[in-house]
């Protein structure tokens, strides 16, 4: 049984928003001491920071990967049209994380920085950083398996499947 037409197109976001998950949640448990949560919570805090951070991030991820499908007009960007793809994604992202950092730091003060985070405008450069190279190891991640397909059992190139 085949899925429908819709959660087939949607394929490529799913992909891309579980791989992003799980290379922000390596970004996320690196970044750690550069918050003062890591002074100020026990391990259990600190794994509950670092599982919430890392489903927002999922939802940032599906949200840029969705304003680069409907920019590009295509819910395989990461395939047909990387470039234009990144170009819309990585910019959403960080805006978005602008955004979020300074609300959540400077205004609702939800979470703070320690003296070892670099900082852009008040800005933490490494949540900044994150949502530069995050969205590009998963674009060459995917391109990387997109390369292959499988057809009658056996590897080939996307481009002759």
């Amino acid at each position: 049984m085949t899925a429908p037409i819709g959660v087939r197109r949607m394929r490529p976001m799913v992909r891309w928003t579980l791989l992003s998950a799980l290379l922000n949640l390596v970004w996320e448990v690196g970044q750690v001491p550069l918050y003062t949560l890591w002074t100020e919570r026990d391990a259990k805090g600190i794994a509950l920071a670092i599982a919430h951070c890392t489903l927002g991030d999922m939802l940032v991820a599906g949200g840029t990967f969705l304003v680069a499908a409907v920019v590009t007009r295509s819910w395989n960007w990461s395939r047909s049209r990387p470039g234009m793809g990144a170009a819309i994604a990585i910019p959403t992202g960080i805006a978005y994380t602008a955004f979020s950092e300074w609300w959540n730091v400077s205004v609702v003060r939800a979470w703070a920085y320690a003296e070892s985070m670099p900082q852009v405008f008040g800005i933490g450069l490494s949540p900044l950083l994150q949502w530069l190279v995050v969205p590009l190891l998963a674009l060459a991640l995917l391109r990387a398996m997109d390369k292959r397909v499988v057809v009658k059992g056996q590897a080939v190139p996307s481009d002759a499947a």
